[in-house]
């Protein structure tokens, strides 16, 4: 009887050579399958890019990624998380490199999809700051909020009426979270 087949366990640079596998991310050598985004996910996605590259590209501070960016929390076996959007400052590189992120971003930012199990993002939480992510925002597009996080155990939540400050790399940037949330609609939070 022949054995079952046993999936190997995956260098980043083996999944990026594999073409298009479909959205997922890589964890501990093993690929994890993930659903496309929805609409709503795409929008609020191009709305922080729109609303980051206008402060950013001026100022040349350096690039905006977004699209399930893969960057590397671990070695390994290898961990490549699929980030919605990330900025990298031109200190940190002078360009863009062709395949995963190797470098921390300053900032990552991670769009709740309904499929999002809280520990899941939990364990994402811990792993970019691990690799010393300056920020981390999750955004909630069921309450339309913003959770800013400076380290894995502080956060400031932004509702849509406030403005949201990014300090550090991007002194000066203030992003309003009804812009983030520009053309999609309230959710009913009424049981």
């Amino acid at each position: 009887m022949p054995e079952p087949a046993v999936n190997p366990i995956l260098s980043g640079e083996q999944l990026l050579n594999m073409g298009d596998v479909g959205p997922c991310e890589l964890v501990d050598g093993r690929i994890i399958p993930m659903s496309p985004a929805g609409a709503e996910h795409g929008t609020i996605e191009g709305n922080i890019a729109y609303l980051l590259n206008s402060y950013i590209r001026p100022r040349s501070l350096g690039w905006v990624l977004t699209g399930e960016v893969g960057i590397y929390t671990r070695h390994d076996p290898d961990r490549v998380r699929a980030a919605d959007v990330a900025f990298v400052s031109k200190g940190q590189i002078d360009s863009i490199p062709s395949g995963f992120l190797d470098i921390p971003p300053e900032l990552v930012v991670e769009i709740v999809s309904p499929s999002d199990r809280w520990q899941d993002l939990r364990d994402k939480i811990d792993e970019y700051f691990l690799i010393q992510v300056q920020t981390l925002w999750i955004v909630e597009p069921k309450t339309q909020t913003i959770m800013v996080y400076s380290s894995p155990t502080t956060a400031t939540k932004y509702d849509n009426a406030q403005i949201v400050v990014v300090t550090e790399t991007l002194t000066g940037l203030e992003v309003s979270v009804s812009e983030v949330f520009r053309d999609v609609m309230m959710k009913d939070l009424t049981p």
